[in-house]
């Protein structure tokens, strides 16, 4: 079944019920307000007849007040409204009608009689089979009311039993019914009609989010529901152009990779090239012994720096992926952080020299650092080397200093620079600050920062940059203690 169609019939239902349920009250509330007011019609009657009765010393043979012609007369008044009576005397004996009409002379039941002397009014609704009171009506279904009567002096003088036809009363439940019904005819179209809008309504906008959910599985991601935050569907529509908004980042980020990806097998294709090259010249030379003596040991120098630029390129590509996985296992220890730093600086001392750089350690003083030893070493040797490579005739100052919660070591130069869309983008793998630099010395793969932003992370401290174009690049690098990196990890 269509959803339209279950929603409507689920409006129509709980509507309908609801409408039969207000039927049934409004039929039993007309039932017990007619019969009411009948009973309160009869007691008015009968009031009246008992405060002449009271007044008369009543004889129906009389010719006071209240005699049996005047009680005819009024019968014949009451005819209409079809309203019959009896009356009783103070031993509960039938007075009126008397015993020569065709009328049985009978007494009310002990228990009735019992409450009309305690002044007791006695309702019923129907007496098909009449049991109580007279037999007057033609055996008709009745409505009546036993009224008690007392004089000045409160003492009980007698009783009247008044009854109506119930058949008069009924005439008027069907007509109230017939019109009820009609109503409810009526009301019941207009919740057909009101429960296939309001299911339209709803059902339109799931439509409008099953519409959208095929644009995104067919690649367009630049979709966007309205939501006005009335319902559980506007919340869905939100939550919808959410994970919307996160596959675009998600499909711009896997394309940003792509491209990096595709520039980074490029680049490192040329990067291969050139060693390859040129250990296949070399190795060809000593095959047909086309290099003199004299020259081959600097020829197999050559190759073996070529090869160790080839280990590192492949290393890089495999240390950043074993990061990246959390595949490594980091052995934090204490150690002297200002001594693993000068040992770094004397290891790329001839890599500045030759880039006419100066390397420049602010402060010699013993600092501690909580790390793996190996990882900080590589974390500092990148940074001082990307340093180097991006500075010529320059200076590059290197400090540390310790902290409350850990160290901090800044790396700063005075070489090119970055942009702020560089800066942006530094910390992604195979991206190039400078991608005109493919042949450097240094084998650049673009993989450096990458690792070493994935190694500050596996350490849970943190790394900053800030650079200006052609006016250096200044790294801060913080590693916390090892009070701080623990309650960092369990907080994660």
């Amino acid at each position: 079944m269509k959803l339209i169609y279950q929603q409507m019939l689920g409006f129509f239902v709980v509507i309908l019920t609801t409408l039969l349920i207000i039927s049934a009250a409004i039929v039993n509330y007309n039932n017990r307000q007619t019969y009411e007011a009948t009973w309160r019609q009869l007691e008015g009657y009968a009031d009246k007849f008992g405060q002449m009765f009271t007044q008369s010393n009543f004889r129906p043979d009389s010719n006071q007040l209240m005699t049996s012609e005047f009680l005819d007369q009024v019968k014949y008044v009451l005819s209409d409204d079809q309203v019959v009576y009896a009356i009783y005397n103070e031993k509960n004996q039938q007075i009126y009608p008397t015993a020569a009409e065709p009328t049985r002379n009978s007494s009310l039941s002990k228990s009735v009689w019992k409450q009309l002397k305690k002044g007791k009014i006695v309702r019923a609704q129907t007496n098909r089979m009449q049991t109580q009171g007279p037999t007057i009506g033609n055996g008709v279904e009745l409505t009546y009311v036993v009224y008690p009567w007392f004089d000045q002096d409160h003492n009980f003088v007698g009783a009247m039993f008044i009854a109506s036809r119930v058949n008069r009363i009924k005439s008027t439940l069907r007509e109230m019914q017939r019109n009820l019904l009609l109503a409810l005819g009526i009301s019941t179209l207009v919740a057909l009609a009101i429960s296939f809008l309001i299911a339209r309504f709803l059902v339109r906008r799931i439509n409008r989010l099953r519409q959208a959910t095929r644009a995104v599985a067919d690649g367009n991601f630049d979709v966007e529901l309205v939501s006005n935050g009335r319902d559980e569907i506007d919340d869905l529509a939100s939550d919808f152009n959410v994970m919307v908004q996160s596959l675009n980042e998600s499909n711009r980020e896997i394309a940003r990779q792509e491209q990096r990806r595709r520039e980074f097998m490029a680049n490192a294709a040329h990067e291969m090239r050139t060693p390859l090259t040129t250990i296949n010249g070399l190795l060809e030379g000593l095959e047909y012994d086309a290099i003199p003596e004299e020259a081959k040991g600097k020829s197999i120098e050559l190759m073996q720096k070529e090869t160790q630029r080839l280990i590192r390129l492949v290393n890089e590509n495999l240390d950043y992926e074993k990061i990246r996985s959390n595949q490594i296992v980091l052995s934090k220890r204490k150690f002297n952080g200002t001594e693993a730093i000068q040992n770094i600086m004397e290891q790329l001392t001839q890599k500045a020299e030759a880039a006419g750089d100066q390397l420049i350690l602010k402060d010699d003083h013993v600092v501690e650092v909580y790390a793996d030893y190996d990882r900080f070493v590589q974390v500092i040797f990148n940074v001082t080397q990307n340093a180097i490579q991006f500075t010529e005739n320059g200076q590059i100052n290197l400090a540390i200093d310790a902290l409350n919660n850990g160290a901090q070591i800044t790396i700063s130069d005075n070489g090119i620079g970055m942009s702020d869309d560089q800066l942006k983008n530094i910390w992604e793998r195979y991206y190039k600050a400078d991608p005109s630099r493919k042949n450097t010395k240094y084998g650049e793969s673009g993989l450096g920062l990458a690792i070493v932003h994935s190694l500050i992370e596996q350490h849970h401290g943190k790394i900053e940059v800030s650079s200006k174009l052609n006016q250096g690049t200044t790294f801060t690098i913080f590693f916390p203690n090892e009070k701080t990196a623990n309650l960092t990890a369990k907080t994660k």
